[in-house]
């Protein structure tokens, strides 16, 4: 877990960075370094041409290949494309873009994508069990406790920015963390960050119902853990057993239709307003499930969607159900999931090391000084109600068309991923290309995040995981005829290969954002070039496998939703001795590819076991001679 530096010493440390990372100590610990991070590069014509053909070789016919060649060759040599390199170049010079790409893409990505947040956008983590805290109010406690210091820090920009290598990365997204919100919109989303000092107070959630509880008391003084377990208490106590309108299920509608319901809502009475307002504001959102989850899926399940009603999919909220157990769901539209991963971490780290500051244990007088939970009221009308009951059915619909399938394959993980001296992350990829091969037989179209922090403003660019390396070995793996020496010997050729896309990709010299890049820059009456109108282009960009790696010894599964019909959300994490994916489809072959997953990492176990087995032979054999 990344630490914070002691809140009394203020200035950055300068010897643990790169050379050119200038600090600036006016801004803060935590955005000391923003100004001089590099910007995001804008990669060359030939360099992205050719990385693009590249990619597509093993995802294509040769027929289809050879027409790609000549519409991207036609393309690279056009006075066109020279002219859209040329804007796009003057765009990422202009004195005030930090990020030629950073506004495009949110809009692309988030603010300007209609369809629900939920299943689509938000993701979620699994937080590990604390047998210390067994019911829902004293986990609940204690994750708001072990919140507020972070929280400090990231308002006070105290928190000591993360760094690959040495060098920080951007911290620009930290301040959508807390107290902000997202807006439903027409044509496009917005976000507002509210004053921490003016809306010191969390929202809690049960039974449909909205509870405002202070982080203060009346003397101005942050609340115990014990004083919180309290008010949860009397949340759970005061939304009894009946269930309040699932106001919330709107935020999971189509983005287009809760902008016209929230309309409708405020319309329908000034006091819905003042609630929205409360509940934007707020530190985060609990939710307090009347559920107990127990299996993967269960509590997967719970933490990805719910109930579809006890939720404010616009904002960060924790999620907490009767049984203990806890997890969190992300606002996906301003933020990526390594800052609410730190987050994570460093609230359960504390808890789980007993280094939290949870204030004055519990006594008979412990909260009776503290005012009751506020609840936070709607009034309906026809038309709210009308909009309410239709979200409710559009979230069933949605949810009820997708499976999910946790793999929790013990076989091993990283401890001897790294006996071989291979990349963790490339071995759990060309694990996924294999179980697709067996279950497809031929290359799966792959998007791998990887993040671009290391720009101002950076978020993130694909790493195309599907190489001709992959299919070379994937196919030798399928081939009872080819020797396991021979197919190490392609597995570390494909490790390799994967490695360089992995590092083109966080150096902002990738495929795709680059010619996204290139199409905006298109003006009103300009031809859109015959790559962008290639078939391979499509195929190339049709992710099928979505994957992203989080490992976290603190997180027990987490996961997300599928980004093209008929392909599969593919989450994983990587631990000394497991690997865990997470599987979303449309009800598609999900079952079939978490059997083809274990089956894939056991055989490639077994492979490279016995390749090293027949090399030590081998070496033997001369040793002798």
């Amino acid at each position: 877990m990344a630490r914070s530096r002691p809140a009394s010493s203020t200035a950055p440390r300068k010897a643990d960075v790169p050379p050119g990372y200038v600090a600036d100590p006016s801004k803060g610990r935590m955005l000391a370094y923003q100004d001089s991070l590099p910007r995001l590069p804008v990669p060359t014509l030939a360099s992205t041409t050719a990385k693009y053909l590249e990619t597509v070789r093993p995802l294509v016919t040769p027929a289809e290949y050879a027409a790609t060649e000549a519409a991207v060759r036609d393309f690279a040599k056009s006075p066109l494309a020279a002219e859209l390199q040329k804007r796009l170049e003057a765009r990422a010079a202009e004195p005030d873009q930090r990020n030629w790409l950073a506004d495009w893409w949110n809009e692309a990505a988030y603010m300007g994508y209609r369809d629900p947040v939920v299943v689509f956008v938000s993701y979620f983590y699994v937080h590990v069990d604390d047998m210390r805290r067994r019911t829902p109010a004293k986990r609940a406690a204690a994750l708001v406790k072990a919140m507020l210091p972070f929280r400090q820090l990231t308002e006070s920009g105290e928190l000591e920015p993360e760094k690959v290598r040495g060098a920080p990365l951007c911290m620009d997204s930290y301040k959508w963390l807390f107290h902000s919100s997202r807006y439903p919109t027409k044509p496009s989303d917005t976000a507002r960050k509210f004053d921490p000092k003016t809306h010191n107070h969390v929202v809690f959630v049960r039974k449909n119902k909205f509870f405002e509880v202070p982080l203060a008391g009346p003397d101005e003084r942050e609340l115990s853990a014990a004083e919180l377990e309290v008010q949860v208490e009397r949340v759970i106590q005061q939304a009894g057993e009946n269930k309040g309108a699932p106001i919330g299920a709107l935020t999971s509608e189509n983005r287009d239709i809760w902008t016209e319901a929230r309309e409708a809502l405020i319309a329908a009475s000034p006091e819905n307003a003042k609630s929205l307002e409360r509940i934007e504001s707020a530190a985060v959102i609990v939710c307090l499930d009347d559920t107990k989850p127990v299996t993967r899926e269960d509590i997967s399940w719970a933490c990805w969607v719910g109930n579809g009603r006890n939720r404010f999919y616009d904002k960060h909220q924790f999620l907490v159900f009767d049984n203990g157990r806890s997890g969190f769901l992300g606002e996906h539209s301003c933020m990526d999931g390594t800052p609410t991963l730190r987050m994570n971490e460093f609230i359960l780290a504390s808890l789980a090391a007993n280094k939290a500051d949870l204030g004055a244990p519990r006594d008979a007088s412990t909260g009776s000084s503290l005012p009751a939970p506020t609840e936070l009221t709607f009034k309906l009308d026809g038309k709210v109600t009308k909009f309410v009951d239709e979200a409710c059915e559009h979230f069933d619909a949605l949810v009820g068309r997708h499976d999910m399938h946790v793999l929790h394959y013990e076989g091993y993980g990283k401890d001897l991923m790294k006996k071989f001296k291979a990349s963790p992350d490339a071995w759990a990829q060309l694990v996924k290309q294999l179980a697709f091969h067996k279950m497809e037989g031929r290359p799966a179209v792959t998007y791998e995040s990887c993040q671009t922090r290391k720009f101002q403003r950076g978020r993130t660019e694909v790493i195309r995981s599907a190489s001709n390396e992959n299919k070379a070995w994937a196919e030798a793996m399928l081939n009872p005829d080819v020797s396991d020496t021979r197919r190490a010997t392609l597995f570390r050729q494909a490790v390799s290969r994967h490695l360089q896309y992995a590092a083109w990709a966080a150096d902002g010299q990738g495929v795709d954002r680059h010619l996204f890049g290139l199409k905006k820059m298109l003006k009103e009456g300009e031809s859109l070039p015959k790559i962008y109108e290639d078939p391979s282009f499509s195929k190339s960009s049709h992710w099928e496998l979505s994957t992203s790696q989080l490992s976290s010894r603190f997180v027990d599964g987490w996961g997300y939703g599928e980004v093209v019909e008929d392909g599969y959300g593919l989450s994983y994490s990587i631990d000394d001795h497991y690997i865990r994916w997470t599987i979303t489809s449309l009800k598609r072959n999900t079952a079939e590819l978490k059997h083809y997953l274990a089956e894939a990492a056991t055989e490639v176990r077994q492979m490279m076991e016995r390749a090293a087995a027949e090399e030590a032979k081998a070496a033997e054999g001369k040793a002798k001679l």
